[in-house]
């Protein structure tokens, strides 16, 4: 598979709407891609709507977009518009979220997660043909859905996965998988569980980088994102079966209540394979053993942490 090298956006530092000139940058640095997230700023499907304007040759795509917080034909819909913006530039990447981002924030329900994303792959590669769908799904029913706006070219749909059940789903029913929070070693474990639907299936990793040289900087900054990240349920189990006991402390000080000891106790080598940090040229490297792991396609996401525009600059390939 042909390698793409992406970065995650918006990038930090000014409104995405004046963003224009920085995003076609990127292409002249020698990214190909640009990824979108959607947690609680900016929804993944808009800035690609916008920024697909600005470009002629990048490729756009979601990590992710939420099933639970998008109904069915409503995602269907979405998905469409922004590829007729850009066809054959988008990617959808969907995955099952979290209990935070669907209950808590969103007052939706979170039952059989790997159910519903496998539904709504199935449902989309039946309505993107412009079919009508009467299906009956195991989280959901359609009954008589037809898109009125038919995609001109096929558009990949990737699956976020983290452990073997959904792993396997995103090499078997989907196109390839989204994975982040795990180090380049965590790679080689997750990567064959994609392939075994295909040696040609896609792995695209969200990668968190910190552009400094002060490590005790970094590492405070990482503590604070893994504390906040790893005890969530669906990351907690992941990095249980990755292997990392060395998380138990952290994770008994957050039942007890204590957030403060849950994050001195996260050890400095957690924060250094998880948040990749330190000069530009360390902090490449670093990207490329995610590489030659097995990641077809690397999304860094940079920190808010100085200047923006050099940061890209100095990640790129070129």
């Amino acid at each position: 598979m042909t390698q793409r090298y992406g970065i995650t956006a918006p990038l930090s530092g000014r409104p995405f709407a004046e963003q224009r000139e920085w995003i076609k940058e990127l292409e002249d640095l020698g990214y190909t891609d640009v990824w979108t997230a959607e947690t609680d700023a900016y929804d993944a499907l808009t800035p690609i709507a916008l920024a697909s304007q600005w470009t002629s040759s990048l490729r756009f795509g979601t990590a992710i977009v939420p099933v639970y917080t998008h109904g069915p034909a409503q995602l269907a819909s979405q998905t469409a518009s922004v590829a007729e913006a850009a066809p054959g530039r988008v990617v959808l990447g969907i995955g099952s979220s979290s209990n935070v981002i669907v209950e808590r924030w969103n007052g939706i329900t979170f039952e059989k997660p790997y159910q519903r994303v496998r539904d709504t792959i199935r449902f989309l590669r039946a309505a993107m043909t412009g079919e009508k769908v009467v299906a009956e799904y195991e989280t959901f029913t359609i009954n008589g859905f037809r898109l009125g706006l038919v995609p001109k070219e096929p558009i990949p749909i990737m699956v976020a996965a983290l452990r073997p059940g959904m792993l396997r789903l995103a090499g078997r029913e989907g196109d390839g998988a989204i994975i982040n929070w795990l180090s380049p070693d965590d790679v080689k474990k997750v990567v064959p569980y994609v392939h075994e639907g295909g040696p040609d299936k896609e792995v695209i990793a969200r990668i968190f980088v910190l552009l400094t040289e002060d490590a005790d900087m970094a590492r405070g900054i990482g503590r604070s994102m893994i504390s906040a990240y790893l005890n969530v349920p669906v990351y907690a189990a992941f990095h249980e079966w990755l292997g990392r006991e060395e998380l138990q402390p952290m994770w008994k000080a957050w039942r007890d209540g204590d957030r403060k000891a849950a994050v001195a106790a996260i050890p400095d080598s957690v924060v250094d394979d998880l948040v990749v940090h330190g000069p530009a040229d360390k902090c490449r490297e670093v990207i490329e053993q995610y590489i030659a792991n097995g990641v077809t396609t690397s999304a860094p996401m940079v920190v808010s942490f100085g200047d923006p525009q050099e940061a890209y600059r100095s990640l790129a390939r070129r």
